[in-house]
């Protein structure tokens, strides 16, 4: 027998005798083994600490608010952390840099549980993954029918709810008094009367109607009532309403009644103009009521629904607040949204801040029906519709205000511009 092969059988003796030898003390030391572990396992419960029920909570919020809404924001922030037992830690970022940050943040998984976003840009991020569906939180929620259908809608994506409205706005036609009357005109309530209307109002230094189409979202925002009106829509913008909304704008152009600049002003521009009454009527918002009464005291305007073609037809611009999909503090951040969403806590923010309320029993308070301009928008808010709602929104808009540079420049036929925008789209949407 080699050595090899020796070596081989001792391994295996010894393995066979460490494994058969005092099977007693084996048994004793694996109960020993199994009383020690009780024993720790018991030490390690008593440690534990016990959960404290209340420990403070926390929240964070990421808003673009600025100015004075940030001001109030912040109080209204501070008052729910002391009520609710909640160390509240928000963040205001510029508008500008919003989205941007919001990326950089995906990226790094560090977002807030709560942000603010421009309703028109909620599908997109409820599409990622990025919001938390909260249908079933809405659905037991006393407030959830409480809203302007349109707003509402701004939350939704597949069905499903992905935020509530936090402030809303809409377009409505805000009119010189003074000059109205000089001319024996009455506020238009159709396009043919305000085309008329224009014609009139207008002269050497004063422009009848104004409406800003630059290159960018501000003109698909200014020409959807138009395209709403008239039976159009986003995903259908070389139907025959839509055509004839942006020929009805072409033409007015090219009578003199609207400014050919209007393919490069802002609605600031607009707002401007007309304070300084070089424009007879406009298409504004409410949130530029402070401001035409801060520079021109003097001046007698009023505001009366946007004329209409087959129906009256407004556009919804506002935010939306959304809690982060996965946030630890889901339970704190719902609460927080529903206790912002309740009736008093939006009419005190609403009231400090000038924008309009989302919700509708808000708007009837008298803070606003008693208001012979802000009473108008409340009722234009009902048909205020958003854009979308749809996760590639932004090239959906790029679509219609690329066509509408084209065909109200001139530099191309206004349908053919908005067949080709149609085939964008649908491209888009496929």
């Amino acid at each position: 027998m080699n050595l090899k092969k020796i070596l081989s059988i001792l391994l295996i003796l010894t393995l066979v005798l460490s494994s058969c030898s005092k099977p007693e003390e084996g048994k004793k030391n694996e109960e020993t083994k199994k009383e020690e572990t009780k024993k720790q396992e018991a030490t390690e419960k008593q440690e534990e600490p016990k959960k404290d029920e209340t420990a403070q909570k926390e929240l964070s919020v990421w808003t673009y608010f600025g100015g004075n809404e940030q001001k109030v924001f912040a109080e209204l922030l501070e008052r729910y952390g002391e009520e609710n037992n909640v160390k509240v830690t928000s963040e205001f970022i510029p508008f500008g840099d919003y989205k941007k940050q919001i990326s950089v943040a995906i990226a790094g998984d560090n977002l807030p549980d709560i942000i603010m976003i421009d309703n028109p840009d909620h599908a997109a991020f409820a599409s990622m993954g990025v919001f938390q569906d909260i249908s079933e939180q809405m659905n037991a929620w006393d407030g959830k029918d409480k809203y302007f259908e349109g707003p509402m809608q701004s939350t939704m994506y597949d069905g499903k709810c992905y935020g509530i409205p936090a402030t809303s706005n809409c377009l409505a036609l805000i009119y010189n008094k003074d000059m109205l009357e000089a001319k024996g005109i009455t506020p238009p309530q159709t396009w043919e009367e305000l085309r008329t209307a224009a014609k009139e109002l207008t002269t050497d230094d004063v422009y009848g109607f104004g409406i800003a189409t630059p290159k960018d979202e501000t003109a698909t925002f200014q020409f959807l009532p138009w395209m709403i009106s008239s039976g159009g829509g986003y995903d259908n913008v070389n139907s025959e309403g839509t055509k004839k909304a942006a020929k009805f704008l072409y033409d007015m152009m090219q009578e003199g009644s609207i400014s050919k600049e209007a393919i490069n002003l802002g609605q600031g521009d607009l707002q401007k103009q007309f304070t300084s009454e070089k424009l007879a009527m406009f298409e504004g918002g409410p949130w530029m009521i402070s401001s035409i009464q801060e520079e021109n005291p003097e001046l007698n305007f009023g505001v009366v629904k946007m004329p209409k073609d087959e129906k009256y037809a407004s556009v919804l611009g506002g935010e939306n607040f959304a809690i982060i999909a996965g946030t630890k503090n889901f339970d704190t951040a719902w609460d927080f949204l529903s206790w912002f969403g309740e009736f008093d806590t939006m009419k005190e923010f609403i009231g400090q801040t000038g924008y309009f309320p989302p919700r509708s029993d808000v708007a009837k308070d008298p803070l606003w029906t008693s208001d012979p301009i802000k009473s108008v928008f409340a009722e234009q808010m009902q048909y205020a519709m958003p854009r979308g709602p749809h996760p590639k929104w932004p090239e959906i808009s790029s679509a219609i205000f690329m066509a509408l540079q084209e065909g109200l420049s001139g530099s191309r036929d206004v349908g053919e511009a908005l067949d080709d925008a149609q085939k964008k789209i649908d491209e888009i949407m496929k």
